[in-house]
Parts: structure tokens; sequence; C-alpha cells
């Protein structure tokens, strides 16, 4: 036996040998290294990462918009406006075109608990909405920061609040469930059992909730009652909020489609795929926005995807460095194309071109980018994962304009006169330090012999419901550009 296993080696060595002693055992071994090579070659083809796509047909009927106008100012004064779901508005576009409100700014208020707050909070009315990991809800003061009511609705969530005519609808992970909230109470009215986790921040339009769930649905709920109006099975999971436009849901899902949705009677309108990494397949955790008669999301495969709002052509891709979690803002200014802005494991933001998905910018965000970005006015907002900070960019130039030292998933919202910026289990109210305009010297008076005694106004009275910022420190009186750093990790 050892003789043949020599034999055999010695043959390997000397392949002349091999060729003239045993030709036969030659032929047989060039035909599976042949077969082997083709096989590799082909299992490389089969399982290599696909190229992005650039489609220029679809490319072609993009839709540019006007820049939308700022608020109106209101006796001189910034006007107060509602954010009253995950991403602004109905499109998920996450831009509020504020004026005067960017750097810097002064702390008015800081609330904090120990629970991690994973999704921002939703302002409306004054008061802001929000629920942490552990399944508490509270309402705040959007003034003060006073703690306005609180209310346990499981034991785990994932998900911001929609607020629609003084209702809170709360989708839930652990246990499973949708709940209807008084916003001015926190009682519950209502509550619908679900099949599976949900962590699809719900959208609510006229008489219906919508949502997804990881049992592989998309609900519309009725919002009077609970009672199910349509559910549409998608190819996996439904972790991202849809998005809606003229009618229709947008929404993906972990089986890694992207698919429209006819919202009065959930319709499955059109379903188009991702591309994956060539080993795996893509999954959409991104809620998407719509904007430009695109549909705009990140994906796990680590790209970012524009599709045809109408037919669901895919129009472009681009890769980034690592999974992209992050939801998309999407705007166009005064000053700006129109733009995608979105963030990525591999640690930076990108500013892409809508039309075609070519960068205009990108810039290390400090750190992974796990959650959604903002923007507010001519910034653009991120957290990030790593060193727990938030961050803000300009938009035309991407030069980093604002630093805090607090986030964690996500950064700001607004109600158009100040920034909320979320931290790993607190809420900051940050204000614009206005600048006073300068006043030229007055001349001096002519002189007089007498003059009459001056009056001495009384001390104003401390209004005992004024509630002073926390470990208030002189560093906090000055531009806000630091913030406490919070322990602890998901």
């Amino acid at each position: 036996m050892i003789k043949r296993l020599r034999s055999a080696l010695s043959l390997l060595v000397h392949p002349r040998r091999l060729w003239r002693e045993h030709r036969r055992v030659a032929y047989a071994l060039i035909g599976a290294a042949v077969l082997v090579i083709a096989a590799a070659a082909v299992g490389y083809e089969l399982l290599k990462r696909p190229p992005d796509v650039h489609n220029e047909a679809a490319i072609r009927e993009f839709k540019p918009e006007k820049p939308k106008p700022p608020p109106k100012p209101v006796h001189g004064k910034p006007k107060t406006v509602n954010w009253p779901i995950f991403g602004l508005n109905p499109a998920r576009t996450r831009y509020l075109p504020a004026q005067g409100i960017r750097p810097p700014f002064k702390l008015i208020w800081h609330y904090t608990e120990r629970p991690l707050l994973e999704f921002p909070p939703v302002y409306a009315d004054g008061r802001l909405y929000a629920v942490n990991n552990s399944g508490t809800a509270f309402a705040l003061d959007a003034e003060t920061g006073k703690v306005l009511w609180e209310r346990r609705i499981g034991r785990l969530n994932a998900s911001s609040p929609a607020y629609y005519k003084g209702r809170l609808y709360i989708v839930n992970l652990v246990p499973g469930h949708i709940v209807k909230l008084n916003a001015a109470t926190g009682k519950i009215i209502w509550k619908h059992v679900l099949p599976g986790r949900a962590e699809s921040s719900p959208l609510v339009l006229g008489n219906s909730v919508y949502f997804g769930c990881e049992n592989d649905y998309l609900y519309s709920l009725s919002i009077h009652n609970g009672n199910i109006r349509w559910k549409t099975q998608l190819a996996g999971p439904v972790k991202s909020a849809p998005a809606y436009r003229n009618g229709v849901l947008f929404v993906g899902d972990y089986g890694g489609d992207m698919n429209a949705v006819r919202a009065s009677d959930g319709k499955l309108i059109w379903q188009s795929g991702s591309l994956g990494t060539g080993v795996s397949g893509g999954e959409f955790y991104s809620t998407p926005a719509v904007a430009f008669g695109r549909v705009y999301a990140g994906n796990n495969d680590g790209r970012v995807y524009s599709y045809d709002q109408k037919t669901g052509a895919l129009a472009w891709t681009h890769s980034t460095g690592g999974y992209v979690y992050s939801g998309p803002t999407v705007a166009t200014t005064d000053n700006t194309p129109p733009t995608v802005y979105i963030g990525s494991f591999d640690g930076n933001i990108y500013a892409l071109n809508a039309k075609n998905g070519e960068t205009r910018w990108a810039h290390s965000a400090g750190g992974q980018v796990v959650g959604s970005l903002s923007a507010v006015g001519n910034i653009v907002y991120v957290a990030e994962f790593t060193n727990g900070s938030t961050n803000g960019y300009s938009m035309r130039t991407g030069k980093q304009v604002f630093h805090y030292k607090t986030g964690t998933y996500s950064p700001v919202i607004s109600d158009g006169r100040r920034i909320y910026l979320v931290g790993y289990s607190s809420i900051n109210a940050l204000e614009p330090i206005r600048k006073v305009a300068k006043v030229a010297p007055a001349k001096a008076a002519p002189a007089v012999r007498r003059l009459a005694p001056a009056r001495v106004a009384p001390a104003p009275k401390r209004d005992p419901r004024h509630r002073p910022a926390p470990h208030s420190r002189a560093g906090e009186a000055k531009h806000a550009r630091g913030g406490e750093r919070e322990n602890g990790s998901r």
C-alpha cells in the first residue's frame, strides 16, 4: 500500500513519466482539472456581487419638483409646524424647509431616562410623543420638557408613533399588536393583536392606519375600531414603514422586493426585486422616500435603490461599503439640485444625484450610520452609532457645520423653530441663538440742570412653572456644540 502511494506521488511529481506510462490516467486527471476550473468559474459568476444598475430609459422618466417654500412667519416669529409621523410626511421625505434653524444653538431643556430611544419622537400641537425600547409610550411638553403622561404598551418596541387628530397609533414588537391612544391622556382606546411582531412605524390616512408586520403582510386597519380593512402578503417580513404618494403605498420587505400597493383595497400594483450580494439576496429594512417620480430606499446588500414610481423599473443603484439600514432624506432647495441623502454602515453619509445616482458629495459621519437621516433648513443631520454623536452637514457642500456629543440611531426632528435631538435615551431641545442687530450709539443729549429722580422698576417675579435644564452648566448657556455622552449600548 505504501509502495503504491509512493509510486502515485512520484508520477505526480514527474508529469512526463505519467504521460508516457499512464496516458489514460493523465487524460482523466486533465479532464477533472478542467471540470474543477470550469465549476469554479461558474460558481464565481453565480456568487459574485452583481454590478450596479444604470438604466437610461428609466432615468429619463425623472420628474423634477420645485423647492418647497418654508413656513411663513407669524408676527415676525417662526411658525410652529407639526412633525406628526416618522419621516415627517406621508412620502417620508424627512425634509423640513424651515428658515433660521441653524447653529449656533442653545440648550432649552434635556429629558432622559434609561431605556433606549431607537426611533425619534413625533411633534404635534406643542407636544412630543415617543416610545422607548422597553415599550413605554410618553408625552412631553415641548416648551419645558415636562413629562405629561406615560403608558406601558408592551415589553419591546422599535418604532415611532403616528399622530392623527388627537390620537396616537403605535405598533409593538413584544407582544405583537397595534394600539390607539388618546394623545391628551395616554389612555388606550383600542388594541388589535397581530400574528407577528411589528416595527413598521404606522401611517394614518383618512379612516385607515397602514403598517407592516413580520408575518409577511402589509395591513390596513380601521382607525375607529381596529378591524382589518385589508391585508396583502408580500415576499417576506415587513420591517420598514410604508410611504405614500398618489393613492399608492410603497414598502420594501425582507424577501428583497420593493412593493407598490393600492391604498384603497390592498391590490399589489408592482413588485420589483433587489440585486443582492451574489451570496445572498437583498433585504429592505430602510423606509423608502417618494419624490421626483421615484421610490428611494437603502438595502442590506449595501446599495441605495431608485425605482420608477409608476412601473417599478429600476432606474439606478449606488453601492456603499456596508449595510444601508438608513432611510433616505430626499430634497431639492434653491441652492441644491434634487438629492438623496443617506447613511451607511461603512461610516459615511452620501449625497447622491436623485436623477442618476451619481455622487454629489460624501463625508465621514464619524461612525456607523444605522438610523435614518433628517434635514431641517439647509442642514442634513445624521446620528452615528460608533461614538454616539450627532453631526450636521451643509446640504450644498457637505461641509460639517454642527456636532453634538449625543446620538446613536436617530438624529433630529423639528417644529419649525427648534430642533429636538435624540440621544441614546434622551431628547434635547435646541434653539438657534438669534443675532441681535447692532444699533448705532445715540448722540449725547443736551445737559440740563435738574434731573427727575429715576424710578426703579420692581424685580420681575419668578415663574414657578419655569423648569431650567437639569444639570445645567455654564457651558450649556453657550453655543450648544457638545452634549453629555450617554453610557450604554444597544
